[in-house]
């Protein structure tokens, strides 16, 4: 197994894929980064600035000025900073401006996770992973997750805004959410955390000897 290797990890919301990418980030002692804390960290300016979502050249400005240290706010797990990444990140420059970070993070060697890791931004990666569950499972993830923070939602909005999310994640024309050909599916809606764990590392274990033969 080599020492240093790149892992992607794309998926749909709320299927796991940030816990697991954490995990095995300190399983192989690989950097590893939260992608979509990028777009978070953007969208939180666009709310507190009070720019329009559908304004691109604006919000591709506050995205040039993104750094590690705006991404440990713990605003950006919100709701409504949730909702606003997935609405700028449909721009073609606000992806722009966050991919060279993000390649340069993943140089030599790291874990990153997001919706087009594999198929944009390390397409060269030695493993792949494509990670999902089932809309409603996902859903009650996300519920119990917004409720621990306090928001007052109901499990229907969230189940309404995940698949509305879907849509637009998947239907973007710049860099759509969908798996890489080269990528290894993995359906976390019958899995506890520990078991997505224990099946992702055989996998990439696998692959990653099946590479070095």
């Amino acid at each position: 197994m080599p020492a240093s290797f790149t892992l992607a990890i794309d998926g749909t919301f709320a299927s796991g894929k940030g816990t697991l990418a954490g995990k095995l980030a300190g399983h192989y002692r690989l950097p590893y980064l939260d992608t979509g804390k990028l777009y978070r960290a953007v969208a939180k300016q666009v709310i507190d600035n009070d720019i329009s979502p559908d304004d691109g050249a604006a919000c591709a400005a506050l995205a040039q000025n993104i750094t590690p240290d705006t991404l440990n706010d713990i605003a950006l797990k919100s709701g409504p900073v949730g909702a606003m990444a997935s609405k700028i990140a449909v721009h073609p420059p606000v992806r722009a401006a966050l991919l060279q970070f993000q390649r340069d993070f993943a140089a030599k060697g790291a874990v990153l996770d997001g919706r087009d890791i594999g198929t944009v931004i390390c397409r060269d990666a030695q493993v792949k992973l494509f990670v999902t569950a089932e809309p409603e499972i996902r859903a009650e993830r996300r519920y119990k997750e917004l409720k621990g923070y306090g928001e007052d939602i109901s499990f229907e909005t969230v189940l309404a805004q995940l698949k509305e999310r879907d849509s637009r994640d998947s239907g973007r024309d710049i860099a759509p959410l969908k798996p890489a050909e080269d990528a290894h599916l993995l359906d976390t809606s019958n899995l506890s955390i520990e078991r997505a764990f224990e099946v992702a590392i055989t996998l990439c274990d696998a692959i990653l000897a099946a590479k070095s033969d």
